[in-house]
């Protein structure tokens, strides 16, 4: 049977815990399906704690999910708490106490991979956001910390927890973390792992020892991430002025693990995919994916540790600052323009549309049934973007006074987004209260802008409009910061950047003193995360894309001219637009732009993007006609590049050793662009010398590609495998490809015979993912008129819930816009939705998920 209707907890009912956590001592006994914990905690009354007349005083409550309690005790006298599914109420006495438990769990058989769990025989634990409660008996919230003592006890010859290491020996580690955390910061490894080491010394002169654990054989990917790792730690210093904190920080990397890494204390858990690498294994992409996620969780030891959140609904105070920082962390390391380019377009494919749809909700949530369903885009993204808007808003000085002041008074505390505020608004002076709704509303503001020209004198309107939902259903203006510059149309910019700060519904700004009518160039650096509409002609977006000065907005140009044509394309049967092919071929050609950049300026906008176009336009999208105009308009460019693409390929190709750094990794980017349109051409004869010659992932995946889109690729793909079967992060890459490179009408096929390959591991959350996640990428094959995708893809979530609830739940959101589309899609998707969840024992986190995609 189905578990009770879920709770639903509520931001508006946060009280304090009763007492508080002053230590921790825990003492586990590994064993894979016998671990016994020992837990002794001490608590104290919290004096900030108002007695509920509803709860006897000599009550406590403890959370507990799949423990066996084998003994208790409070101050050391046996108890028989009353136990339940969600944990124990027992009697205390007034006044401080210790609290003594053992228990016995299973990792062995914890497929959920929360808690403490096994990955190829190594003990490993994944505690945010309530994993902890499934390892002992805790007031499992972030708001309680306390410091660690932690013993291990196990056959293993490495034995890791949080903190410091006080003593080791022979299948014997104790562990001693100095710094109060909450119990989701808690980690434990155990297992049979070789150590990459180093050391870091920070501003204060202290030495820090450093060391990445993998399993035996993937020594050789390591180097990377612990370059990166050091690189972190001094940028933190030297931007933030973050110093670390203990004497050691170990990284252990795992093959099973639900997200891309944790942040634990001292001692980070990353998803294998996350930091290992080696040119001959990891393309370009993976390798600046590696650099951000080390950077993120490095980060987190301030924001996010030594300031943690107050409760699950600040979570965007911990996410979106850690993201906003390795976004800056990427742009310094990196090229700035292509990060937020490449930000941007990421928000656009993943937070636009939940925000838009079923799913939307707050940066911070109002409600929750499963806080494991809110690690969103919404959250992370946007609440990034949010602190972006308001470092342009105050400005680069007033912000880092802010922090400084956020991190002195802070140290140590379980925040909330009122504390983050408070420090800006002590800083600055100013009233944040309205820019306080972008945590409290949901919904993507659309901002509208109408020009008037009068005698040397440009004024622009904007009206802000934020459509209602669910979670919003009477959104109220935002404070909107505009960037704006005026080019002239010499191509000079006539007016520099000027930050437009917008608190009402509709407001006028004016520029002045004006020799001619300029292009307005709006919105510049993406300054604020909304959807603008701007009338621009055709002409005016195109002398945009030749001479803005802006990089974004010379992108969006682009873009924008390029969606206009695909969308004459698809309603229309046009054809592609000149004038853009003609646009792109001057900025691609442009030898004084960075080729990370050009690349980038080549690129169409998403299949599904443009489907939300023309929902938007109150037109049906056709995932067929978008796919098939997506294609000419691919086959028109290669037409246009006929000539320059072997010229620009062969000026991109790298004589030097491989080195995943900006200037190499741009110029295998705009190559492989121009492989793309070669290919369309030579049927593959480049491609093939590429592949054959390719001393690196990034060169041989990209050749592979091309000769599935050729539908050419059988021999190579069954070569790939030959050479790569025994490398787990590489296949995943072959699974992947295979499914995003099918033609639409052959993608439920490819993903039923990839699901029947005997290296389909379908429990690895890695696995599953590249194939079930490249299914619901595909545009045009996932919505193919058939319907056979949504019935595979949900004949697998039915069959991975009970075994890893989270991964099935974030698969589901591959449906969230499913009533963009024609009534008989609608049908399919909505049969397969009530499929789902008539299954009696549909986890918490499924249900959630799918009742609000399905509206019921």
């Amino acid at each position: 049977m189905r578990d009770a209707a879920p709770k639903t907890v509520y931001l508006s009912d946060y009280k304090p815990f009763p007492w508080d956590v002053e230590t921790v001592d825990l003492r586990f006994t590994l064993d894979p399906h016998a671990t016994r914990v020992r837990s002794t905690i001490r608590f104290v009354p919290n004096p900030h704690h108002v007695q509920d007349p509803d709860t006897p005083s000599a009550a406590m409550f403890l959370h507990g999910e799949n423990l066996k309690l084998i003994w208790a005790k409070v101050e050391g006298i046996p108890v028989d708490p009353n136990v339940t599914e969600e944990g124990l109420v027992v009697g205390v006495p007034p006044g401080a106490f210790t609290w003594e438990a053992v228990v016995e769990i299973d990792p062995a058989n914890n497929t959920a991979l929360e808690g403490l769990y096994m990955s190829n025989g190594m003990y490993c634990t994944q505690c945010e956001a309530e994993g902890f409660r499934k390892i002992t008996y805790y007031p499992d919230r972030p708001d309680v910390m306390a410091t660690f003592d932690v013993t291990i006890e196990g056959p293993h010859p490495v034995l890791l927890s949080n903190g410091n290491p006080v003593s080791t020996s022979e299948h014997h580690a104790k562990w001693h973390d100095p710094w109060p955390k909450p119990a989701y910061l808690f980690a434990l490894v155990a297992g049979d792992l070789v150590a990459h080491s180093d050391s870091f010394v920070t501003m204060s002169g202290r030495h820090v020892d450093l060391n990445l654990y993998v399993r035996p054989g993937d020594e050789g990917k390591c180097a990377f991430g612990m370059e990166a790792l050091k690189k972190s730690m001094k940028w933190d210093e030297e931007v933030y002025g973050r110093e670390y904190d203990l004497d050691i920080f170990n990284i252990v990397a795992v093959d099973d693990f639900n997200m891309g890494a944790m942040e634990n204390k001292g001692l980070n858990i990353f998803n294998s995919s996350a930091v290992l690498a080696s040119p001959e294994t990891s393309t370009d992409m993976n390798f600046e994916r590696i650099e951000a996620i080390i950077a993120h969780e490095y980060f987190h030891n301030w924001t996010g540790n030594r300031i943690t959140c107050r409760d699950w609904f600040q979570l965007c105070l911990k996410e979106g600052l850690t993201v906003y920082r390795d976004s800056q962390f990427t742009a310094d390391m990196r090229s700035a323009p292509v990060k937020r380019i490449s930000d941007v377009i990421d928000l656009r494919a993943r937070q636009f549309p939940e925000d838009q749809g079923p799913l939307a909700h707050p940066v911070r949530p109002e409600s929750f049934q499963e806080i494991n369903n809110f690690y969103t885009a919404t959250v992370y993204e946007k609440g990034a973007e949010v602190i972006g808007m308001l470092k342009r808003l105050v400005g680069d000085e007033a912000y880092a006074k802010a922090l400084d002041l956020y991190f002195e008074r802070h140290d140590g505390d379980a925040a909330t987004i009122e504390d983050w505020l408070k420090v800006f608004e002590d800083t600055t002076g100013r009233d944040l209260s309205q820019f306080k709704r972008w945590y409290g509303q949901a919904g993507t503001p659309r901002l509208s802008v109408e020009e008037t020209w009068v005698e040397g004198t440009l004024t622009l309107t904007f009206t802000q409009d934020t459509p209602p939902s669910a979670a919003t259903p009477d959104p109220q203006p935002q404070v909107i910061p505009i960037a704006v510059g005026l080019i002239g149309h010499n191509g000079d910019e006539v007016a520099e950047t000027r930050i437009l700060e917008m608190t009402e519904k509709s407001q006028s700004f004016t520029f002045e003193g004006l020799g001619q009518r300029p292009v307005a160039s709006i919105l510049r650096d993406f300054s604020a995360p909304v959807v603008l509409n701007h009338a621009l002609s055709d002409a005016d977006r195109a002398h945009l894309l030749a001479h803005d000065t802006d990089p974004f907005n010379r992108w969006e140009a682009g873009r924008t001219l390029a969606r206009q044509s695909l969308m004459a394309m698809i309603r229309k049967g046009a054809d592609p637009d000149p004038a853009f092919l003609n646009g792109i071929h001057a900025v691609v050609t442009d030898e004084g732009l960075d080729p990370a950049t050009r690349a980038l300026m080549l690129g169409l906008p998403s299949q599904s993007d443009l489907a939300r176009a023309l929902h938007e336009e109150s037109h049906t999208p056709d995932p067929a006609a978008i796919y098939a105009a997506s294609e000419t308009m691919r086959e028109a460019l290669a037409d246009r590049f006929a000539r320059e693409a072997p010229q620009l390929y062969a000026a991109c190709q790298v004589t030097e050793p491989y080195a995943p750094n900006a200037e190499q990794s741009g110029k295998r980017s705009l190559g492989n662009a121009m492989l793309s349109l070669i290919t369309r051409r030579d049927g593959g004869a480049r491609a093939e010398a590429q592949y054959e010659a390719a001393d690196n992932m990034t060169q041989q995946l990209a050749a592979l590609a091309n000769f599935i889109r050729a539908e050419k690729g059988d021999e190579k793909l069954s070569a790939f495998e030959a050479q790569w079967r025994d490398d787990r992060l590489v296949m995943d890459k072959w699974f992947g490809l295979q499914v995003i490179e099918a033609k639409p009408e052959k993608v439920a096929e490819t993903v039923e015979r990839l699901t029947s390959h005997p290296d389909f591991n379908w429990k690895n959350p890695n696995r599953f993912r590249a194939v079930m996640g490249s299914l619901a990428m595909h545009h045009a094959g996932f919505h193919h008129e058939s319907g056979a995708a949504y019935q595979l893809l949900a004949d697998w979530l039915i069959k991975l819930d009970p075994l890893n609830p989270q991964t099935t739940a974030r698969m589901c959101s591959a449906f969230q816009t499913w009533k963009r589309y024609d009534g008989r899609r609608q049908e399919r998707i909505a049969l397969q939705l009530d499929r789902i969840l008539a299954q009696p024992d549909l986890s918490r986190d499924t249900t959630e998920m799918l009742t609000r995609i399905r509206g019921t």
